[in-house]
């Protein structure tokens, strides 16, 4: 049986992407164990992924001593392949500590962390430019598989504690995830889309989720909107998603995580390029990817996320 391990410690949207390569290594491998290293914020969703057998936490803010014990702790197994798909300095040297017959580290890697791979995949034929699951799906064909995805949406454990109740779901709810690692990737606009929607949309709840975000309307009916900023766990999220009529963010984690479990997604794009982090695959109908003019997200107005709304909503009704 084929054994692996992933050094993926973050960010989320990468993460996403790069259990989406282990799927397709796991559904053309037949029989596969997957290892994983991730950072502490992100092992529990990791932990949720059925194509993940086991989890080494990464403490990114931890000392010298805890890094080594983490180190001693992945040389414990032998491994078929090991391979650094975060391509840092701190991941490389995780790399060199694993024991696995065939070693592999990024092609675009930073600091130093190439010296340190003894092997690495070939860039697509974009190169850096190209999308980031692009990159990631080439370390496929080092294993002898395709670079290509399953075709079958990501898949995780359901939470404990459904974040939504049942009457929620069975409206189909619009989930709106404001935030996003950098404030200049924020559309400013979810509140007066929000007030726009529960006027035109009197029958769909709108739900806020995520870290954090603008402060809601008082005003707004309970029961129609619901508000989970910083109320749910990132475990909680594929439920929430999946339980979506549509989902409407920024560039970021959550925009992955939603195109990864094949759901309808708005994508709001800024500054970054959603040729190279939008929604995969960028062709795909379900994505909707709206670039706000001059890359100055204030610019994207609320009647042209309206529309696409609609349209969503349209080609999604079934």
């Amino acid at each position: 049986m084929l054994r692996v391990l992933i050094i993926k410690p973050s960010s989320l949207g990468d993460i996403i992407h790069a259990l989406q390569v282990v799927q397709s290594l796991r559904a053309q491998a037949g029989e596969a164990e997957v290892h994983w290293v991730a950072a502490k914020a992100f092992a529990p969703l990791v932990r949720a992924c059925p194509v993940v057998d086991k989890v080494y936490e990464f403490d990114r803010h931890g000392s010298v001593a805890s890094f080594a014990r983490l180190a001693r702790e992945i040389r414990r197994e032998h491994y078929d392949w090991a391979l650094d798909m975060q391509g840092l300095a701190r991941s490389a040297l995780l790399l060199a500590s694993a024991r696995a017959t065939h070693k592999a580290g990024r092609a675009d890697g930073r600091e130093g962390a190439g010296l340190l791979a003894r092997r690495k995949p070939a860039l697509p034929p974009n190169g850096r430019h190209s999308h980031a699951l692009d990159i990631l799906l080439q370390f496929l064909p080092l294993l002898s598989f395709k670079p290509e995805l399953s075709g079958e949406p990501l898949e995780f454990l359901h939470s404990e504690e459904q974040p939504l109740p049942a009457d929620v779901l069975q409206r189909g709810p619009i989930v709106m995830l404001p935030d996003s690692r950098v404030a200049k990737k924020e559309w400013p606009m979810f509140p007066e889309l929000t007030a726009r929607l529960l006027k035109e949309q009197p029958n769909r709840p709108i739900v806020w989720a995520g870290s954090r975000g603008p402060e809601p309307d008082l005003a707004w009916p309970e029961g129609k909107f619901i508000n989970l900023l910083g109320r749910t766990r990132l475990e909680q999220l594929p439920d929430l998603i999946h339980g979506a009529r549509l989902v409407i963010c920024n560039d970021s984690g959550p925009m992955h995580l939603a195109a990864a479990l094949h759901q309808p997604v708005i994508a709001l794009f800024g500054p970054t390029d959603h040729e190279r982090f939008g929604p995969y695959p960028l062709n795909n109908p379900r994505h909707h990817i709206l670039r706000a003019p001059d890359g100055k997200m204030p610019q994207l107005s609320v009647d042209m996320v309206m529309i696409n709304v609609g349209k969503a909503l349209k080609q999604n009704s079934g």
